[in-house]
């Protein structure tokens, strides 16, 4: 990252640049000192993210998943270490975290007078609703939490590339033939019948994308933005086309009308929000 910076003379005060630590093998392989949210980790962990991106510092520090082993209140200070103490980091957020450990920290944070979370980075897209609309409803309005979501098109099932393989993922494909562990988890956590259910409804959705004159990528991206709650959402690309066209998700926001919305939420489903996750 700071070879690309220098390279191609970019303002770092333009960019927005993030990291996360808790899982993983980075800094050596015994996995006592070398994972989770201990102020341990956060701190070397932090430090030795910073020397690969060859930055001195990031906007953002995500803890990637809870460390349930951990006080929270440690995972508080730490972060608060790092950002007040060092200035390695501005802000700090989760990742798939649950909204009750969410408001643990924030509460130990508001507590204590230190930082809490700005952030969380959960999966969100037209088939995975339930976290974002519904468990985490008070945690917009009560710690003004933004999300950076992640997995838009759902591993592709909502790009509309698999809508002629209802019976499972066609031969060839990355979904089909990927052998790192997250693709493969994925893949055996489907069933043929849950596939076919989502296939069918990533189906139904090319209409009212042919309707609005754009992709069914492009629809379901600017769906995930068309949301208030989420601050920005996390594509993926495999081509520098692929790039320009998801950039194009952002015209497709004002045809998303309360009538269109309707439409899409009558094929997927719509969540309904619950009067006690409501201040």
């Amino acid at each position: 990252m700071g070879e690309a910076i220098k390279k191609y003379n970019w303002n770092r005060n333009d960019l927005v640049i993030s990291t996360k630590l808790n899982w993983g093998g980075a800094n050596g392989e015994v996995l006592v000192n070398n994972h989770g949210l201990s102020r341990k980790h956060i701190i070397e962990g932090l430090k030795a993210s910073l020397q690969r991106l060859q930055l001195d510092y990031v906007d953002v520090i995500y803890a990637h998943r809870p460390d349930r082993l951990t006080p929270m209140e440690e995972t508080v200070r730490a972060f608060n270490h790092v950002i007040e103490t060092k200035g390695w980091a501005l802000y700090w957020g989760t990742s798939e975290w649950s909204a009750d450990e969410i408001a643990e920290a924030c509460g130990i944070a508001k507590q204590l007078g230190l930082i809490g979370p700005i952030v969380e980075q959960p999966q969100y897209n037209l088939l995975a609703r339930t976290k974002v609309e519904g468990e985490f409803q008070r945690l917009y309005s009560r710690f003004g939490i933004g999300l950076t979501t992640f997995s838009p098109l759902k591993f592709g099932l909502l790009s509309g590339k698999y809508n002629d393989s209802p019976a499972g993922p066609p031969k060839g494909s990355r979904f089909a033939e990927g052998k790192d562990k997250f693709v493969s988890g994925m893949r055996d956590a489907y069933g043929n019948g849950e596939w076919r259910d989502m296939i069918e409804k990533a189906t139904k959705l090319k209409p009212i994308a042919d309707k609005l004159g754009v992709s069914q990528s492009q629809l379901s991206l600017a769906w995930c933005l068309k949301n208030p709650n989420v601050s920005a959402v996390i594509t993926g690309a495999s081509r520098p086309e692929q790039i320009v066209e998801n950039c194009k998700a952002l015209q497709v926001l004002e045809k998303l009308t309360p009538e269109i919305l309707a439409e899409i939420d009558a094929i997927v489903g719509k969540i309904d929000l619950d009067p006690a996750r409501q201040d």
